[in-house]
Formats: structure tokens, C-alpha cells, sequence
């Protein structure tokens, strides 16, 4: 007989934690039992799992008592609160904040890269950055065939990634510029974000880049196991909904051709290849919402190079999902699967 598992979320009613409780279901996870969490305002909310109402519990010290693997989904001082305590309670906590990804006793993990890094932890694994998840599922399968020196990345991100509050305040921005409104209200975000983008996701460092931004290089080398990778990142927020895009510019070790690049992920797992530019179709973020790979396309020699060792290509992935809620549940699977 198959083993079931008792599931917690914390952050349950977040948005990330609402595509936590979808993909587990839509995966066929062999739950016994979910049992949901958030803080006090949420308390005594119900929420569907396969058809049933569930009721939404206070997130606190304790609450993890009996539960075999607990999806965090709630802020970083709520996993700095709580995951410790959930550990000890006997949970293997999945972590999706940034409060544990760098700590080197916690696996940092995106399953199609190194999933062997689970069975390494001591409690607790690690959630990448939703950037580098859906960057990193691109660009191993290259690495792999041909070691990469150093990535130039620029980001697209979407309101999502800031949350449900992000997504309502451009919705409402929105219907505000159409309706000739003056003053728009912006509580969510750094700026304004209705037509409009701005370069800035998250806090600015001494070095000039955000903290972000300096996730991508930091993550991708704990993860990819490259300590000499280099990547400078600028990460911009637009008015787009769901999902976030990135232009990747990569220089590889040895020449390499977008023939070899598109035959490689054409093979690689959780990615599609959409390139065709002639028919107008390439990622897009409309297109990658909902999708559980991530979209890859304009791939292109780098015209600015003579030596053939550099590649441009453009990825579409949903936050929500391979960037967060998806992740998580892959590394639940890749868990339980021993």
C-alpha cells in the first residue's frame, strides 16, 4: 500500500500558498491528511482540499506536532519563527523564503538540477529565489554539456512576485489610469507599477545591486555546485500580472551553437522550447502562466563575440509555480521517493 503523508502549509491563504495546496492536488501527492496555517487574521477561514473544507489554524510554536513534511510559504522571520521548531516537532520543513537558502546545513534545491542534495538535509531545505528556479532549469542542462563561465541576466518580473497585495495594487492602478485619476495609490510596491516598470525588486546593497539581484549569483552557485560562476543580474518589475521573463546573455567555456543549445533543451526536463521568431512565437509571460516549465526561445549565437562562445536566449516561468508552489511539492516528491 502506498505511504500518505501529513501535510502542513504555513502561509496557507498567501498566494503561494493557495498554488501549494492546487499543486499538490493536481500532482496526486499521497496526502493522509493537510493541515492549513497563517497568522491570526486568517484563523477559522475554510479552503478546499479534493473537495473538502478545511479550517485554517493559527501558525505558532507547536502547531507542527504529528506532521511529516511542512510547506513554508509565510515571510522569512515566520520561517526564522517557526522552522527550527517544526524540525524538531519531526516535520522536513520546505522552505520557500529567503531565511535558510545560504546557510550551508540546508540544501538549497531546484529538483532538475541537484536533487540528490536533498537527502542532505538536516531538517530543513531551501526554496531558490523564483528567478534563479526558473533560470536554473534552463540553463543546467548547458551547463552540464558545456561549462558556463558567466551569465549576464536581466529580469521582467511580475506583479506575483510581490505577492497577492502587488497583484490587486496593479489591477487597481490600472482602472485607475483608465479612468483619468490623478493620484494613484502605491502601498505595495516601490513605484507606481500601471504602466509602468521600474528597476528595483527588493533593497539596494552597497555594491549597487539589490539583494535580489545578488541572489542570482549567490543561489546559482550553491545549487549548481560552481563556485567560480559569475552573474550580474538587474532585476526589473512590470506591469504584467503572473510569471516573470528574463534575457539571458551566457559565455560558455567552449564554442557552442543555438543548434546544440535548442537539441539539449529540447531534451532537459521542465523545459519547452518555444523559438521560433519567424512565426512570431517565442516565451512569453501570458503563455507561461499556469505552466509548470518554463518557456525558452530567441535563442541566437552572441553577435558581439568572435570566438562562438556565447548564447542570448529569452525564458518565460511562472513564479508561482516552478518559482515557488511547484518546487516545493518536487522537492516533497523527490523526498518521499526514497
Amino acid at each position: 500500500m502506498k505511504k500518505e503523508y501529513i501535510v502542513g502549509i504555513a502561509g496557507a491563504t498567501g498566494a503561494v500558498g493557495v498554488e501549494m495546496i492546487e499543486t499538490l492536488v493536481k500532482r496526486n501527492f499521497p496526502v493522509k491528511e493537510i493541515r492549513l496555517f497563517a497568522s491570526e487574521r486568517s484563523v477559522g477561514k475554510k479552503m478546499k482540499f479534493k473537495g473538502k473544507a478545511v479550517t485554517v489554524e493559527l501558525l505558532k510554536a507547536g502547531c507542527f506536532k504529528g506532521i511529516d513534511i511542512a510547506l513554508f510559504s509565510a515571510g522569512a522571520s515566520r520561517s526564522k519563527e517557526f522552522a527550527h521548531d517544526a524540525a524538531k516537532d519531526g516535520a522536513v520543513v520546505i522552505d520557500n523564503s529567503s531565511a535558510f537558502r545560504m546557510d550551508a546545513d540546508v540544501p538549497l534545491v531546484v529538483p532538475e538540477v541537484n536533487a540528490k542534495d536533498v537527502f542532505k538535509h538536516k531538517g530543513i531545505i531551501a526554496n531558490p529565489n523564483c528567478c534563479t528556479a526558473i533560470l536554473l532549469v534552463a540553463v543546467d542542462p548547458l551547463h552540464k554539456a558545456n561549462a558556463i563561465k558567466r551569465i549576464v541576466v536581466s529580469t521582467y518580473q511580475a506583479a506575483s512576485g510581490a505577492g497577492a497585495k502587488a497583484m490587486a495594487e496593479l489591477e487597481e492602478q490600472t482602472a485607475q489610469v483608465l479612468r483619468g485619476d490623478k493620484k494613484l495609490k502605491v502601498e505595495h510596491l516601490a513605484q507606481r507599477i500601471a504602466f509602468n516598470l521600474f528597476p528595483q525588486v527588493d533593497q539596494f546593497t552597497d555594491n549597487g545591486y539589490t539583494k535580489e539581484e545578488m541572489k542570482f549569483q549567490n543561489e546559482s552557485r550553491k545549487i549548481m555546485h560552481a563556485p567560480k560562476l559569475r552573474v550580474s543580474a538587474t532585476c526589473v518589475r512590470v506591469p504584467v500580472l503572473r510569471a516573470h521573463s528574463e534575457a539571458v546573455n551566457i559565455e560558455f567555456s567552449k564554442p557552442i551553437t543555438p543548434a546544440m543549445v535548442r537539441k539539449l533543451l529540447s531534451k532537459a526536463p521542465g523545459v519547452q522550447v518555444v523559438d521560433d521568431p519567424a512565426n512570431k512565437k517565442y516565451p512569453m509571460p501570458i503563455d507561461a502562466s499556469g505552466m509548470y516549465d518554463v518557456l525558452v526561445g530567441r535563442i541566437r549565437q552572441d553577435i558581439s563575440r568572435n570566438d562562438g562562445k556565447g548564447i542570448e536566449l529569452f525564458i518565460s516561468g511562472d513564479q508561482l509555480l516552478k518559482g515557488a508552489a511547484l518546487n516545493a511539492v518536487q522537492i516533497a516528491e523527490v523526498l518521499i521517493s526514497r
